[in-house]
């Protein structure tokens, strides 16, 4: 995200602001920040004199601003950053205060996390004025494989496509999860640079073979049986693949299934659907085995799969049962 690189840059080059007010549902953004902040402002011999630390839950505002208009004793500036700040919704008017006329040598920095902080607040408004904002969103679909190969790069690694598409799959939408394992695969390597899907299945323990990609590409070949040993294997295996998330899945794959037959200018279909270009032949390939009805119905099939799963009109819940009607419910379309 553009605003988060601008960010990082400015704190690289020694550009500070008095005020930072982190906040959304994406954690690893903000902590970024937070580390870049710190270790550029503050070292081992000023820690114990311009660094304070705190969390919403045991701090209160009065004390937060008190502190912030301390000067700075060894380093160039004081830091506070205020952790779990969304425990202090009710005292953050005292902290806007303080903005209208804040310590120059003072840099604060709030972390918001896990939600977002009303824009209609005093602090939200006085942060537009004079601080920095980011608002940190989760990053999905066609934002999440960019990201990924470029903490690969950051980390001297690479993969083609199928190896990117495995670890999108395997490692979810939870960046510091991602940037964790991509560490771990760092160290496990080696020498070897190219992350190859064995090294996946071996270092990650993801099967290259049996996961949700290689699903929804057997569905669309209607391949029944090599669909059918794949629900078998991740029924089997329902912590690398939970039930909702194959379900979306299906409903994700005839919506962009929908979508492109709708489109007249194929040439832009994989802008238009949001994949990487290498996986359009994937759904040019199923346009040939579900029409644009089939797909419709393929869709609300889905939709029931989905409310069986939490237990809306099932008797109970079976991994395998509920994905094995489902495929035999849209292969009968």
């Amino acid at each position: 995200m553009s605003e988060f690189r601008q960010i990082m840059s400015s704190i690289e080059n020694e550009e500070y602001s008095p005020f930072y007010l982190l906040h959304g549902d994406e954690p690893y953004f903000i902590d970024k920040i937070e580390s870049k902040i710190t270790d550029n402002l503050i070292d081992d011999s000023s820690r114990s004199f311009d660094y304070s630390l705190f969390y919403g839950k045991d701090v209160n505002a009065t004390h937060i601003v008190e502190t912030a208009k301390r000067f700075p004793m060894l380093s160039s500036h004081n830091l506070i950053v205020v952790r779990e700040a969304q425990n202090l919704d009710k005292s953050m008017d005292i902290i806007a205060d303080y903005l209208l006329s804040p310590q120059v040598k003072t840099v604060l920095v709030i972390c918001y996390k896990y939600k977002k902080i009303d824009k209609r607040t005093k602090l939200y408004k006085a942060a537009k004025k004079i601080g920095v904002i980011l608002e940190s969103n989760p990053l999905y679909d066609n934002k999440l494989s960019p990201w990924i190969l470029g903490k690969l790069k950051d980390y001297g690694l690479n993969t083609d496509n199928h190896g990117l598409q495995l670890l999108c799959e395997a490692l979810g939408n939870d960046l510091n999860k991602i940037e964790k394992q991509i560490e771990k695969l760092k160290v496990s390597m080696g020498d070897l640079t190219n992350i190859t899907p064995d090294l996946i299945e071996e270092y990650v323990g993801f099967s290259k073979d049996f996961n949700n990609f290689e699903l929804y590409r057997a569905l669309g070949s209607r391949d029944f049986r090599k669909c059918c040993q794949i629900v078998k294997y991740m029924s089997e295996n329902p912590k690398n693949h939970p039930l909702i998330l194959t379900i979306s899945g299906f409903y994700t794959f005839f919506r962009r299934l929908l979508t492109y037959h709708g489109i007249s200018d194929k040439s832009n279909a994989a802008k238009i659907l949001g994949i990487n270009p290498f996986f359009l032949r994937d759904y040019h390939n199923a346009s040939l085995h579900f029409n644009l009805k089939q797909s419709s119905k393929a869709i609300n099939l889905a939709m029931e799969a989905d409310l069986k799963s939490k237990g809306v009109g099932a008797k109970s819940i079976n991994h395998r049962g509920i994905l094995q009607e489902l495929l035999v419910k849209v292969f009968t379309i």
